[in-house]
């Protein structure tokens, strides 16, 4: 980690319409995150944590205020502009994988390489690095229904990795694993962060996952109530 500020939130409000009510889910929200960073955002179901990582990914839109990752404030990109930033920037880690069930493990990381201008043998060959790189390269041609979770969400970091992009959001990593395969997809999103230098966002309800981050950002009914630095964080 070093001391360049990547995220910088400023004045964040989230809100939705419900019919005629308007719905508050975050609240005037100020965050910075240095890059090489690993935060982990906790709180109760509906505390905002969700939401404020799909507005840090870009998938979403504020209310009001600002997020800036690396200078440029996306609440102010179009719609257009805002998904070429994404495939450029952010690699996404998701609690069910979402994994494409017809194609390979190697087709699935592939696929965020498309729109990179590569011939195929180059996006097959960063691929298959990418999969070696996440202890995968003896699935390559293996289906998601072939592969146990934990495999799964293997190649669903491989996949996030394969643009070598700016940040990682991680939504509930291991959600859907066992502890002993959840530690080992936490040890692997820890050595990306340790070795690559990646900042990495993660959403988790789970303490310990929480402790492999830096530090926690806790959320409560949309407001961040507190930014302790985790006992014994790095």
């Amino acid at each position: 980690m070093n001391d360049e500020v990547l995220i910088r939130i400023r004045g964040l409000d989230k809100s939705y319409r419900r019919g005629d009510q308007t719905i508050p889910v975050l609240q005037g929200l100020d965050l910075d995150v240095q890059s090489g960073e690993f935060i982990a955002l906790m709180g109760p179901s509906g505390s905002g944590k969700s939401t404020l990582l799909n507005l840090i990914a870009g998938i979403d839109k504020p209310t009001q205020g600002t997020i800036e990752i690396a200078g440029v404030d996306i609440a102010q990109l179009s719609e257009g502009e805002l998904a070429d930033w994404r495939a450029a920037n952010i690699g996404f880690i998701f609690q069910f994988y979402n994994l494409m069930p017809v194609l390979s493990a190697l087709e699935n990381v592939e696929l965020p390489l498309l729109l990179a201008g590569l011939s195929a043998s180059q996006r097959r060959a960063q691929a298959a690095a990418v999969l070696d790189m996440v202890g995968m390269s003896d699935r390559l041609d293996h289906y998601p229904n072939e592969l146990s979770g934990g495999q799964q969400q293997r190649v669903a970091i491989a996949r996030a990795l394969v643009t070598d992009p700016t940040l990682i959001v991680a939504d509930e990593p291991t959600g859907d694993l066992d502890r002993a395969t959840g530690e080992e997809v936490l040890a692997l999103m820890d050595a990306l962060h340790r070795e690559l230098g990646k900042t990495i966002v993660m959403v988790t309800h789970d303490p310990k996952a929480a402790a492999r981050a830096q530090r926690l950002v806790h959320l409560e009914k949309g407001v961040l109530v507190d930014d302790p630095s985790l006992e014994g964080g790095r």
